[in-house]
């Protein structure tokens, strides 16, 4: 997580929270040693590979071999699987699950949660492949049907060792039938549909039904659920707000004390999914989004604070919640904070499709800063949903404290939008099928159009371009014109902070990301786009000569790499100005004498805390710090 603070003629300031993650400032330059066209044969080559697994063109798992599950054929009569509530259950609601009667325990015994009242609990081998297409190569089941989430009972560190037991059967003063039994907690949110949870023997690669539940319901499954919020344009006096629903009727948004504005409703189906390979989105992983309402709130006052609230009488109502307007461009300060490739993980523990570990800790710490910040900005690989379509409503319940009171701003990722025949630059199929989609829908941000999710926009004394790394950057591509326009169109005298961002990274240590073998850096984008950066044309209607405008960019933005590094000021990787180091240790960039942009990636808010390697550090001469400083005079 950084924090980034502007002011007109004052410091840029960046800190990373310590509690997140140990920085290195890099001294000098980090190369980028492959990429380009290489990258661009191994990923073809991985793409080929699967097509020839699976088929060049399947419709969800069309060629792939599913196996009917009998039951475990278990006689134990006196197994049970008994839930702590007959529901209906709450948007937010922990449920425990107990299992009881179980002669032997088994470390591999674990318990499924599933979204609908009806399963296919069948075998399916074969989707540990669509598992790995989105890049995670951990242990989940091989089921057909994806449970949302599960936990193994060994959890309970009462159930292997058979400390809570009960006697079936004795024989005068002698117990001959002992079971034990085991409870797991599950913190259940509202995704509209049925809960099931299912007992399972087995293990994950080879699991057998043992017990089903009764299926529980929401109590309020149409409700307004999830609002976040994104500005729609630069003067800080709008203000859109997104939220699901299970109600295909146009609500009502209410705000500022009286003012009140109709949502538009869309939604998405599972035909809209990708399937030119078999993919999580298009089959297995897929789970109704219900519909996305969007309003925009208009007559705001920039910097102010408004209350409001959303639904309807007929479905019910959010809490009432407040919000703060950004700046407008041109004010004399911009506080943000960034970060790339968060992700969500489960407060209860569960196990689930892509678990981003530090991600709860990111987001606790952004809720503490929310009244601090004027706005968040996501650069890519959202919620990591990949094709598993219930976790964005995970994902969206966890932001829900800090995206539904300040602008939470996007940039699409590989893991939102790749997917071969898609149309993305890159054919990988990191989006699961998805092909930004989902991403789209939920996140309306101020773009150029329907799948092209590039845009500009200005706050305090900032101009920020967002591009799409994942889509087309080259020469004579819609984007890249986009993007020269954009630069040549900055009033630096109206916000002279001008900041670049997208995904992918011109400059990273990284040798692969994701255990792909492919390097984070593409050479032929960073041969395309830094120029970019650093320089632009100006046409002089007087002298008739195009005129090379330098000290351009301040600060490019990035993640995809997940970790936190910073360049040196350079271009076409050629270190032009070092920083000096405060007496506080912080480094100062002095950009009145500018020579080339820094670069920072900043992929890390999905992970842990953890150090480089002490091979890294030596080799870059680098020594960890937790802050930067850009001054512009």
């Amino acid at each position: 997580m950084a924090i980034c603070r502007s002011r007109r003629l004052a410091p840029v300031i960046i800190n990373v929270a310590a509690i997140l993650i140990v920085l290195t400032s890099v001294s000098g330059v980090v190369e980028a040693a492959r990429g380009g066209s290489l990258a661009r044969a191994l990923i073809q080559k991985k793409e080929d590979d699967f097509v020839k697994a699976f088929g060049s063109k399947a419709t969800g798992f069309s060629s792939i071999n599913r196996r009917s599950m009998l039951g475990c054929h278990d006689p134990n009569p006196y197994l049970k699987l008994s839930v702590n509530t007959t529901g209906p259950l709450a948007d937010v609601q922990e449920v425990t699950v107990t299992v009881s009667g179980v002669f032997v325990p088994e470390d591999d015994d674990w318990i499924g949660v599933f979204s609908a009242a009806s399963h296919n609990y069948s075998n399916c081998p074969a989707v540990e492949a669509l598992y790995a297409e989105t890049g995670d190569i951990s242990s989940l089941p091989l089921l057909c049907d994806y449970p949302v989430k599960s936990q193994f009972l060994k959890t309970d560190p009462a159930y292997l060792p058979c400390a809570k037991s009960e006697c079936q059967n004795k024989v005068g003063s002698i117990c001959i039938g002992k079971t034990c039994s085991g409870s797991l907690t599950f913190r259940l949110v509202n995704i509209r549909t049925d809960i099931t949870f299912v007992f399972f023997q087995g293990g994950f690669t080879l699991p057998c039904v043992l017990k089903v539940s009764d299926p529980l319901q929401f109590a309020r499954s149409q409700a307004p659920l999830y609002g976040h919020l994104s500005s729609t344009d630069s003067t800080g006096a709008s203000m859109r707000l997104t939220w699901s629903s299970g109600d295909n009727k146009p609500q009502i948004l209410q705000y500022a004390g009286g003012k009140s504005t109709m949502s538009t409703v869309t939604t998405f189906e599972q035909s809209d999914m990708c399937d030119s390979i078999p993919s999580p989105a298009s089959d297995f992983g897929w789970h109704n989004p219900g519909y996305i309402h969007s309003a925009v709130m208009a007559g705001l006052s920039p910097r102010s604070t408004y209350s409001y609230r959303y639904g309807s009488d007929s479905v019910g109502w959010s809490t009432q919640k407040s919000f703060k307007a950004p700046p407008a461009a041109g004010s004399d300060s911009l506080t943000f904070i960034v970060y790339g490739d968060m992700g969500k993980a489960e407060r209860d523990h569960s196990i689930e499709h892509y678990i981003q570990p530090g991600s709860l800790g990111v987001i606790k710490s952004v809720t503490d800063k929310v009244n601090e910040v004027d706005m968040v900005f996501h650069i890519g690989d959202i919620s990591y949903a990949t094709g598993f379509l219930a976790e964005w409503d995970f994902f969206l319940e966890m932001i829900e404290p800090v995206a539904s009171k300040l602008p939470y701003m996007t940039a699409i990722g590989n893991h939102e939008r790749d997917f071969p025949g898609s149309g993305s630059y890159y054919s990988t199929p990191d989006s699961g099928g998805e092909c930004g989609v989902p991403y789209e829908t939920y996140f309306q941000m101020p773009v150029q159009g329907k799948d092209k999710p590039w845009y500009s926009i200005e706050s305090g004394p900032v101009h920020i371009t967002v591009i799409s790394t994942e889509h087309d950057w080259r020469s004579d591509s819609e984007q890249y014109k986009w993007i020269v326009n954009d630069l040549v169109s900055v009033d630096r005298t109206k916000t002279p902070w001008l900041i670049f961002t997208g995904h992918r990274p011109q400059y990273s240590s990284g040798s692969s990301t994701l255990g792909f073998l492919r390097h984070p850096v593409d050479t032929e984008f960073v041969s395309a786009i830094e120029p970019l950066l650093l320089q632009y044309q100006v046409n002089n209607p007087l002298s008739r000569i195009s005129i090379i405008t330098a000290r351009l960019v301040d600060l490019a933005l990035w993640g995809h790499v997940h970790n936190y590094e910073r360049t040196c000021a350079v271009f076409q990787g050629v270190c032009k100005m070092m920083p000096a180091k405060g007496a506080d240790g912080t480094d100062i960039y002095d950009s009145s004498s500018y020579s080339a942009p820094v670069h920072a990636v900043v992929g890390m808010s999905g992970f842990h805390l953890d150090a480089f390697a002490p091979s890294l550090i030596e080799s870059a001469n680098a020594k960890p710090s937790d802050s930067f400083v850009i001054v512009k005079s």
